[in-house]
């Protein structure tokens, strides 16, 4: 019998114990693999944070290699670019498939060692100098991929169903503070290895069900800031927007739900006036970041998550608490199965963030 196409798949969960609690991937392993029919085995992958914390001044690169010269170049292209601090092969089980080759680097920008200026500017040039180099490598060095790049914190991910990527790259060993997840069910893009989610940049990782119709007018808008979308699936704008719109231009992070779902202009013109030139305002500043088309979101950052429908809520998205963890998940169930006697179960306002973050003790504990 053939099967018929799911366009509403894709399966996403996630939690961030606010406490700074670290915890095992056991439970978000659990999570994701309970909604397996959302995923037909094309793509799946997790990010965790908190996870080096003997290396959480350096920015942890996991990158994805198709072969040893490919691997070769890169490394002969990171030698000049930067310090490194520690290197190897990415722990992993081994798995009856084809798999590309996984390596994590902890490194620092050469520059960065030299500047005189004060430790936040050092900081924002290094991240700027991260993303340039993670440009360079997707787009220049043939078989490369960097799979993530934030500090403390990395991105397992590949083609197969959520419980083979978690075995291939042993996620019940690691802990951390946040976890997301990804079941992928590729529509209109190819599932492959560099295309299953998260996608990540820095600190930021996304994980997505939808579908981002927008993608040629995101792209081009992206491009003029000279991001580089390589990777042929449309979630990678978002992480790459997120970037732009927070990291470079400084926009407040609670208000990122009125860009990337930003009310229509029936809407609009409907607000008072003090509401309507901010709303009027953000869609002539950024109408071309704007997120059209069906998606439920999670996006984790440094020391939080968040979670996002689109504005007239067209992909499931459920939040929940339980004491000092906060959860997100496609479906309830996803949530019950991993945690009992839930606090408080919601379904979140579409166009309307749900944020968590970390206590400001526990976020001096991690970082």
């Amino acid at each position: 019998m053939e099967l018929s196409k799911d366009i509403s798949g894709c399966g996403i969960a996630g939690f961030i114990n606010t406490d700074g609690t670290l915890t095992s991937g056991i439970d978000i392993a659990d999570s994701i693999n309970l909604m397996k029919e959302r995923g037909n085995g094309l793509g799946a992958g997790f990010a965790a944070y908190g996870i080096y914390p003997d290396f959480k001044e350096y920015y942890a690169l996991h990158i994805m290699y198709d072969n040893e010269q490919s691997r070769k170049n890169t490394e002969a292209y990171l030698d000049r670019k930067l310090h490194i601090e520690q290197h190897g092969g990415m722990p992993t089980r081994i798995i009856n498939k084809k798999r590309p080759i996984f390596f994590v680097y902890f490194v620092e920008p050469r520059e960065q060692s030299t500047k005189a200026e004060s430790e936040e500017f050092q900081s924002r040039e290094a991240d700027e100098f991260i993303v340039k180099l993670t440009m360079h490598i997707n787009e220049k060095i043939d078989g490369a991929y960097v799979v993530s790049s934030g500090k403390n914190m990395g991105v397992f991910k590949g083609v197969g169903y959520p419980e083979e990527i978690a075995n291939l790259f042993r996620i019940d060993e690691y802990k951390a503070y946040m976890w997301t997840a990804h079941n992928r069910f590729p529509t209109n893009t190819p599932g492959w290895w560099g295309g299953a989610h998260p996608f990540s940049l820095l600190d930021w990782s996304v994980v997505h069900n939808g579908e981002i119709s927008s993608y040629g007018a995101n792209k081009r808008y992206l491009e003029m800031y000279r991001y580089k979308c390589t990777q042929k699936t449309d979630t990678e704008v978002i992480a790459y927007l997120l970037d732009l719109i927070i990291r470079k231009h400084k926009f407040p992070l609670e208000k990122i739900g009125d860009i990337f779902s930003a009310p229509l202009w029936s809407e609009i013109n409907k607000m008072q006036k003090k509401d309507k030139e901010f709303h009027t305002a953000l869609r002539m500043v950024y109408g071309s970041a704007l997120l059209n088309g069906p998606f439920s979101i999670l996006v984790g950052f440094k020391g939080g998550i968040f979670g996002l429908n689109d504005r007239i809520k067209l992909r499931p998205l459920v939040a929940a608490k339980k004491g000092s963890t906060v959860y997100m998940a496609s479906e309830e169930s996803a949530i019950r199965y991993i945690v009992k006697d839930l606090d408080e179960v919601w379904m979140p306002d579409a166009g309307k963030p749900v944020i968590a973050k970390l206590t400001e003790e526990a976020y001096k504990n991690v970082y």
